[in-house]
């Protein structure tokens, strides 16, 4: 491990939990070395405490320690797995492995299901072999809504430090996985220190580095600098890549009659390259040796839209849809391979073209889970754009998407900065737990009761603990009214006299 792939001084402060949340435990009765997280609240009333997902890893327990010079311990490497054989292989046998057990029991899930949803292809736990740190987590409509960052430097801005404390700031607001997707200089370098230091699972672009070692120069681009960059991420334990396979040379000319074009970096290169080259796409024709080397890692595919529409207008074409057909494709040919599969979707989808993306999507991809970036319903919200996009996203993750992708309010105009990255996970959290209560998810439907009770008994410190942003609450409130004020009972909106709730408290 590189020496330098340290936890910043003062991280784990931004962590610590406030009074009445502690981090508890629950041990695996199938696989009993396992203790898997969740952040405890203790209520108000003094009897109830509720359990929540939690994402935080060791930066979240004050007891834990981390390798000096190294970053997180590394969890998984004591549970005993498989080797050598994936996940999907053991999960088709009905091996409950240690990961499986530990999805269960952090969703309230029976193991069983785990596995068998997994065996099925319709959810994945991307936990690369050479990623030990990382907490095991599922992506699949049976599951709890998940929600991806993107991090990264560019050849214009931020440097390493910055994307890895902007890794760690979303951790901290509830981001379930993180996509590095760096470019320019020290990109390895920028991935090892992310992997080392993250406890959720990380993902990555790996043509950006491809077109890095070859200069930049798009026609230079090969099937053996893609796989040589392929195996490096895979070494250092990346646990999902976006491929974009199923882009063929066929469906380029359609992508040309739109508004937007292509809007996908990756998807631009490949389109550029096969133009250059004249030839189909070079990860469409080795799918099956992609396959061979994320079978060795246990790493999933993340199978990429390159096609995705960038505007409204462009929303479910002929190009976008030709290339789901291709990805449903790719996606059997992957479990034929004992490959873990996820399916990435739009984009930009207006309100009333969303159910047409998702039923194709089940329909096309054989029920494989689909991770959309929103999508963006209207196109004017520069600025906003993570409010645009976590509507579509509340919609899509209520009719089946497994996993959001975060946009931020700078979306379309420069590099987030940490309040963005913070801004663009609690909208999209609040679009992935609107999902999970609409599909009637259990832990959805306690924590949202949880509020509602302490709301209506004025328990503002069990509010503060139950929101996904305790401090903006706090200050909000406290602006108002001191703490410990006489005018506990009511907000200003109503004022003491004319409170609906206390009112109707008074009713016998």
């Amino acid at each position: 491990m590189a020496s330098d792939s340290f936890v910043p001084s003062g991280i784990k402060e931004q962590f610590l939990p406030q009074e009445g949340i502690a981090r508890v435990y629950r041990q695996g009765i199938i696989h009993n070395t396992i203790r898997v997280p969740f952040r405890q609240v203790s209520l108000e009333d003094g009897q109830t405490a509720l359990d929540l997902y939690d994402v935080s890893g060791p930066y979240g327990d004050p007891m834990a320690d981390f390798l000096p010079g190294q970053g997180l311990l590394p969890l998984r490497s004591h549970w005993g797995s498989r080797k050598g054989e994936p996940r999907m292989s053991l999960a088709r046998k009905g091996v409950i492995t240690p990961e499986m057990e530990f999805v269960a029991i952090r969703e309230g899930l029976d193991p069983a299901f785990v596995c068998r949803e997994i065996a099925e292809g319709r959810a994945i736990i991307p936990a690369n072999i050479h990623h030990p740190e990382c907490e095991p987590m599922a992506i699949g409509r049976g599951f709890l809504v998940k929600i991806n960052a993107n991090i990264g430097n560019s050849a214009l801005s931020s440097c390493i430090e910055q994307e890895l404390e902007k890794m760690l700031w979303s951790i901290r607001w509830g981001a379930d996985t993180v996509m590095d997707l760096s470019t320019g200089t020290e990109i390895h370098k920028t991935r090892e220190r992310i992997i080392r230091n993250s406890p959720v699972p990380v993902g990555t672009v790996p043509i950006y580095q491809a077109l890095e070692k070859v200069g930049g120069v798009i026609a230079d681009l090969s099937w053996e600098a893609y796989r040589e960059t392929l195996i490096e991420q895979c070494e250092q334990g990346v646990d999902y890549f976006t491929i974009h396979a199923g882009l063929l040379k066929a469906l380029v000319p359609a992508a040309r009659k739109r508004k937007t074009g292509i809007v996908s970096r990756g998807g631009s290169i490949l389109a550029k390259w096969m133009q250059d080259r004249n030839q189909e796409n070079f990860l469409f024709t080795h799918f099956e040796e992609l396959c061979d080397i994320l079978r060795q890692y246990d790493a999933a595919f993340s199978l990429g839209d390159g096609l995705r529409p960038g505007s409204t207008a462009d929303a479910n074409d002929e190009a976008q849809f030709g290339e789901l057909r291709t990805l449903g494709e790719l996606a059997q040919i992957a479990w034929k391979h004992d490959v873990q599969v996820m399916i990435e979707g739009p984009g930009h989808v207006p309100l009333d073209k969303i159910r047409q993306n998702m039923d194709l999507q089940l329909s096309l991809c054989h029920g494989a889970p689909f991770y959309t970036l929103g999508p963006l319903v209207i196109d004017i919200g520069a600025g906003r754009d993570h409010i645009t996009s976590a509507i579509g996203a509340a919609m899509i993750g209520w009719l089946g998407t497994a996993m959001l992708c975060y946009v931020t309010p700078k979306e379309h105009l420069s590099l987030p900065d940490k309040d963005d990255v913070k801004e663009g996970i609690i909208v999209h959290k609040m679009a992935a737990l609107a999902a999970d209560l609409a599909k009637g998810h259990p832990m959805a439907v306690a924590w949202n009761n949880a509020m509602s009770e302490a709301r209506y008994a004025f328990r503002w410190e069990d509010q503060y603990r139950l929101t996904l942003d305790p401090e903006t609450a706090r200050r909000y409130r406290e602006q108002s009214f001191p703490k410990d004020s006489a005018t506990d009972h009511c907000c200003t909106m109503c004022g003491p006299n004319f409170c609906a709730m206390r009112i109707t408290r008074q009713i016998v």
